[in-house]
């Protein structure tokens, strides 16, 4: 997903249950993942996408 110009994108991760998600102040939201490691990956990838 491309970032769009305006505000700064600040990203979180957040645990449900067994899953953890990244999410960003724009309404962006990454898919529910086991491994918190790869809801921060996501998290950094919608940041600084390449």
């Amino acid at each position: 997903m491309a970032q769009q110009d305006g505000p700064e994108h600040r990203t979180a991760t957040t645990d449900k249950g067994r899953f953890s998600m990244a999410t960003c102040t724009c309404g962006w939201q990454g898919p529910a993942r086991r491994a918190r490691s790869q809801a921060r990956t996501d998290a950094e990838k919608h940041e600084n996408p390449t």
